[in-house]
């Protein structure tokens, strides 16, 4: 028996409207699961690895941000703390762990002096991590022990140019933000301060209210109490705004070194390769539990700056941070 031929035109009239329909649904088949995916997310708690011990900044942040992320997404925020190596052993925990969502890691200042500070580093900030939001900018207290015959930046710049060396500038170690703080000053101002890195943070306080050492940097959220009960003298915050918690106090920048700045800064990261749907999820999250009353009412308190933002201006602000302090670490030759 023979068979009937179908016309050849219409078979490939029919195949090309098929393949064309099918063309048609994959971009809304595709948006459909990719929204599906970020409304899914979270099925389990998440982990948010701090790189320091519990009771610090990041640690006590993280905590905050845990309660109010619970609340919004219906699972637990679990923070991790793992602290050791300035902070390395935590991101590199963050950037070995899948990119799903369900390991996120807390940002700080090291992050920004790592490639400088290591040689061989084996993280590669840009290609292995993912900001997700930028938190906070602290600013540090430029403080002197009060027993110092300076009332002003200017009065100390002056002092430490007729005594060069004779003044002493505490820390917790090279590369933090006290010690580079410390570094920013004398580059910025050809003043002659001698470094010394205490083991930690709180031995180089009581060293500047001791007058072991007679000038500190620090963060603000420590500094205030000691500001306001006169252990330490403080002469100026180091943002380029005043801050509301000290009015008293000038900029370094006004008091008479134009363009000093450093602030200390915190974020949430995740691995790269995070799905961009959840990425945007995470970014909403966060941006809307640091609106929360009593997240600003903690910061406001500190004097700790808000930011917020999208994901994009947190990697463009680490951008710019890791350049600006590996320079000067490149130019001082410091080694962690």
């Amino acid at each position: 028996m023979r068979l009937q031929q179908r016309p050849t035109g219409l078979v490939t009239t029919i195949v090309t409207a098929q393949v064309l329909g099918l063309m048609a649904l994959a971009p809304v088949q595709a948006q459909s699961a990719a929204a599906s995916s970020a409304q899914a997310y979270p099925q389990r708690p998440i982990r948010l690895i701090v790189p320091s011990a519990p009771g610090g900044s990041p640690d006590i942040s993280s905590r905050m941000f845990a309660s109010e992320i619970a609340r919004q997404m219906g699972q637990q925020l679990v923070v991790d703390n793992r602290s050791g190596a300035g902070g390395l052993i935590g991101y590199e925990l963050v950037a070995k762990a899948p990119a799903d969502g369900y390991t996120l890691g807390y940002a700080t200042f090291a992050l920004s002096t790592m490639h400088a500070l290591v040689p061989n580093l084996r993280l590669d900030i840009m290609r292995d991590l993912q900001m997700v939001m930028r938190i906070t900018s602290t600013p540090n207290v430029l403080a002197v022990f009060p027993g110092l015959p300076v009332k002003s930046v200017e009065e100390l710049l002056a002092h430490a140019r007729k005594n060069p060396g004779a003044l002493h500038f505490g820390s917790s170690g090279v590369g933090t933000s006290l010690h580079l703080g410390g570094e920013l000053l004398m580059s910025m101002t050809g003043v002659k301060l001698v470094h010394v890195p205490y083991k930690g943070v709180d031995l180089a306080v009581t060293a500047t209210i001791s007058g072991e050492s007679q000038v500190l940097i620090h963060n603000s959220t420590p500094m205030i109490p000691h500001v306001k009960s006169g252990r330490v003298r403080g002469l100026a915050v180091t943002t380029a705004k005043r801050v509301a918690t000290l009015p008293d106090l000038p900029t370094v920048s006004e008091a008479g070194v134009p363009g000093y700045e450093i602030a200390p800064w915190g974020g949430i990261m995740a691995p790269k390769g995070i799905p961009k749907d959840i990425l945007a999820r995470l970014n909403s999250e966060f941006n809307i539990a640091l609106k929360a009353k009593t997240i600003q009412d903690t910061y406001n308190a500190a004097g700790v700056g808000i930011i917020g933002g999208s994901a994009e201006q947190f990697t463009e602000f680490l951008r710019q941070e890791t350049e600006k302090w590996g320079a000067l670490i490149k130019r001082l030759g410091l080694k962690g």
